[in-house]
């Protein structure tokens, strides 16, 4: 049996890489996205397999709709990608309230509704997959980054614990972190920060420099990915979560080391929390 797949954002950069590797492994796609018309070769190639819906994923109810068209349109839903988001780089204190609220509704809300929706479908199926696409910077904090990072912090927690919740369904739910990709992602985070902030060069002109340099040599491969995600499809057992990229593997393997040492190094005072302990011996300034 084919599979059937929703994906999200599936109009450019890896969402319309995750649509095509899914077309080519034979599956049935309704592809939603603001904008659908991107997709009309696509369309005119594979035919009644692929379906495209416009959707905001910020809308709870449009989320609750798209889920219903795939299983109007194809029976059944058996594969759920949340790829839709976006970041803008900018220090925190500089980022207007509605651009900061609209990255978290869109990053982790837009998750949240559609994974409501699909469950209900997946859990009396008996199965299903659900990938939350997120990124390398849901292990990570990066200067300029707040808004999306943090949302993709909230991903990453909030999927590790529904994923434990529906896993006697059958349902699989794996957060997928990739580093850089070269994809419009780059270009489009710093349309907001042309120049920076003259109080923010020591926190932030090193992170603006590498961006600078490292957008458009990006080591990810989004096609590459995405056929690594149709691979995942097809597994009973994924990971709760997956580091994807080189890349990826050292900022996340170098910040979870320095975690690690900043809880030994502050262990006594963490063990003096408890009733009855002795007063810690704090670490050296």
């Amino acid at each position: 049996m084919s599979k059937v797949w929703l994906i999200t954002g599936a109009s450019r950069g890896l969402g319309r890489a995750i649509l095509e590797a899914a077309l080519q492994d034979g599956g049935k796609v309704l592809a939603s996205a603001r904008d659908t018309s991107r997709l009309a070769d696509l369309q005119a190639r594979y035919g009644d397999r692929l379906a495209t819906f416009e959707l905001d994923v910020t809308n709870e109810q449009q989320a609750r709709e798209a889920v219903s068209e795939a299983v109007r349109r194809f029976g059944y839903l058996s594969v759920l990608v949340n790829n839709a988001g976006y970041g803008h780089i900018q220090p925190f204190e500089y980022m207007p309230a509605d651009d900061f609220r609209a990255q978290i509704e869109t990053n982790f809300f837009g998750v949240v509704n559609l994974t409501r929706a699909a469950i209900p479908v997946m859990r009396a199926q008996g199965k299903g997959h659900i990938f939350q696409v997120s990124s390398a910077g849901g292990r990570i904090s990066s200067p300029g980054l707040s808004a999306y990072q943090a949302a993709k912090w909230a991903v990453g927690g909030f999927s590790d614990v529904v994923g434990k919740e529906v896993a006697p369904f059958g349902i699989r739910v794996c957060t997928l972190e990739p580093g850089g990709m070269r994809t419009e992602w780059g270009n489009e985070a710093r349309t907001t920060l042309h120049d920076l902030p003259q109080d923010y060069e020591t926190s932030m002109a090193g992170f603006k420099a590498l961006m600078d340099a490292y957008v458009g040599h990006e080591v990810g491969d989004p096609e590459r990915i995405a056929k690594l995600i149709a691979m995942l499809a097809s597994r009973e057992t994924v990971p709760a979560r997956l580091v994807l990229g080189s890349d990826a593997w050292q900022v996340v393997e170098a910040e979870e080391q320095a975690r690690r040492e900043s809880m030994q190094g502050w262990k006594a005072v963490t063990l003096g929390a408890d009733f009855d302990s002795a007063m810690p011996t704090w670490p050296s300034e």
